[in-house]
């Protein structure tokens, strides 16, 4: 197939949030014994996990080694998910893979995420990278990445609250319990600083695996001096990220410390850890453009970290927020703590079929304003509050496509 062709085909075959099972994956695995032959760092979390692989990425990147991501949502083409040493893969390699199992791949009822989980390992197999960073979709026990039989030099958890609870877990216990499913025997696990109740469950999972668990120190005296965070995590003093989002910290703590925790087989220089929490923060993370914040917060736990790191940006201004979210997602959490701090919210939709709907916000109608044409809404605010904030938020597919506007039609 040409790669056109592949890329048609995954769409296709977009099963996201409408099935969570592993069945159909594993009958596949088996039958073309898939393996991930490389050393590898295994991320999971309700938030933070995509930061904290690209400051891992970004850390061995600048310490000399190739190194490998697997990472999803990509913005432009499915090609950004599959990177190593900051090379995407290239379509002709990216047919190439699909191409040779592709009787099998069609045979096997496979998602695109499952798709997208067999080309990077086969491509990172076949390119004998030193090293791999591999996030999960979602979840970890059901979760592609989670092979049987790939052993990871550090699981990572970075967060656990309550997301997607028709699949991971009504309860944050239940979700731990699913995220932990990532812990695999005598492998060490770093968590972020969890509630007792997930914390106690990923203990008593990694006890089970003889599996040493560390958990992340706090970081301190952090200062914003744009573009700059500074901060300091034991033992390195004025640290710095190219991000404004306060939120960040806390992943570059979790690679910070997950390089530590490596360091006998993937030593790292303090000149490179340096150097790699420098690079780009990840796109939608507020992005600042002109005076437009995209951020893609989708949950109340992210939701709290964006406002607790945007007002101190804000500095006094009005905030007008531009919202669309997922059927899935918990807004009646999310929108109050949101109007807690800005002057207006403007609810909106945008081209999924996971999107809220006008219908989809019937209960927030009295107190919210709805249009359906996302474009119009920024319009209108740039043009009445040139001098306000402007945050567009409530999902990241959204927060996505309008930067895809504000960049090529505002110009911003």
């Amino acid at each position: 197939m040409t790669y056109e062709e592949v890329v048609a085909y995954l769409a296709s075959r977009d099963m996201t949030m409408s099935r969570y099972e592993r069945v159909d994956w594993d009958r596949f695995v088996e039958k073309i014994r898939l393996s991930l032959n490389v050393p590898f760092v295994h991320l999971t979390g309700s938030n933070g996990k995509g930061s904290t692989a690209n400051y891992l990425y970004g850390i061995y990147r600048s310490a000399g080694y190739k190194v490998a991501l697997f990472s999803k949502p990509y913005f432009y083409q499915v090609n950004e998910m599959i990177q190593i040493s900051g090379e995407m893969i290239n379509d002709k390699d990216f047919a190439r893979i699909f191409t040779e199992k592709e009787a099998e791949i069609k045979a096997a009822n496979l998602s695109s995420f499952e798709i997208e989980t067999y080309i990077a390992f086969a491509y990172f197999n076949e390119q004998k990278v030193d090293l791999a960073i591999i996030e999960c979709g979602m979840g970890g026990v059901t979760d592609s990445t989670n092979l049987v039989n790939a052993i990871p030099l550090l699981s990572i958890i970075t967060t656990v609250s309550l997301e997607h609870t028709g699949f991971l877990g009504r309860t944050v216990s239940e979700i731990a319990l699913n995220k932990g499913g990532i812990i695999k025997r005598d492998a060490p696990v770093l968590v972020g600083q969890l509630d007792e109740s997930a914390d106690n469950v990923l203990k008593d999972l990694s006890k089970r695996n003889h599996s040493l668990y560390y958990i992340v120190d706090a970081y301190h005296n952090e200062v914003y001096d744009k573009p700059y965070y500074r901060f300091e995590y034991q033992p390195y003093k004025n640290l710095e990220i190219l991000s404004p989002a306060k939120y960040q910290l806390a992943n570059a703590s979790m690679a910070v410390e997950a390089v530590k925790i490596l360091r006998s087989r993937f030593p790292a220089s303090e000149d490179a850890l340096r150097h790699g929490l420098l690079l780009p923060s990840l796109p939608c993370r507020m992005e600042r453009h002109h005076n437009i914040i995209l951020d893609g917060a989708h949950n109340p736990e992210a939701v709290e970290a964006l406002m607790n790191s945007l007002l101190p940006l804000a500095e006094g201004k009005p905030i007008h927020v531009v919202f669309a979210s997922l059927r899935d997602k918990n807004i009646a959490v999310e929108l109050p703590r949101i109007d807690r701090d800005v002057k207006e919210i403007v609810l909106t939709t945008f081209p999924s079929n996971r999107a809220r709907n006008e219908e989809d916000y019937f209960l927030y109608e009295g107190d919210y304003a709805f249009n359906p044409d996302y474009k119009e809404v920024i319009n209108n605010f740039l043009v009445k509050y040139p001098d306000d904030l402007i945050l567009i938020t409530g999902s990241l597919a959204f927060a996505a496509l309008a930067k895809k506007y504000v960049e090529s039609e505002l110009k911003l």
